[in-house]
């Protein structure tokens, strides 16, 4: 892909509003995303594995669900990155939450590490912390569900 594409999707997205654009193409995915109020655009490039290793993916099992997420009204706070989930800022220290902590909504809750970058997950919820799904340095990927938030 070539630098010029990537301007080119660049200006579709300031063309059309877009606030993310994802594509693929030739193994290469590129998901672009513009910053809070539009303050800049950030780049995330990945190789995507040939579609023989895409099978063996498709074996592993599906990510846990849980039974209180669909009984009770509960949010489910997402993974907004592909990366590594940690609990805590060090091997250490004490997680950022444990199961039945309450949360304020700008409160560090985990950390997702992507490209050697520690990115501190900020809650946006305020409530009661009801299943912690992730594990601690395990992979996530985009949307994975991390923490299940009883909304206070």
């Amino acid at each position: 892909m070539y630098i010029k594409e990537i301007k080119d999707m660049i200006n579709l997205m300031n063309d059309n509003g877009l606030s993310e654009l994802e594509v693929e193409k030739d193994g290469l995915r590129i998901k672009l995303r513009k910053g809070a109020a539009g303050a800049g655009i950030e780049k995330t490039v990945e190789f995507v594995p040939a579609p023989a290793a895409a099978q063996g993916a498709a074996a592993q099992p599906a990510p846990k669900t849980t039974e209180k997420a669909e009984s009770k009204n509960v949010v489910e706070i997402k993974s907004p990155m592909v990366g590594t989930f940690y609990k805590a800022p060090s091997p250490e220290a004490a997680p950022y939450v444990n199961i039945g902590d309450t949360i304020e909504p700008g409160q560090v809750i985990c950390i997702i590490e992507a490209m050697k970058l520690m990115n501190e997950i900020k809650s946006e919820v305020k409530g009661k912390i009801v299943d912690i799904q992730a594990e601690n340095a395990e992979p996530i990927e985009f949307g994975q569900v991390l923490f299940v938030v009883e909304p206070a």
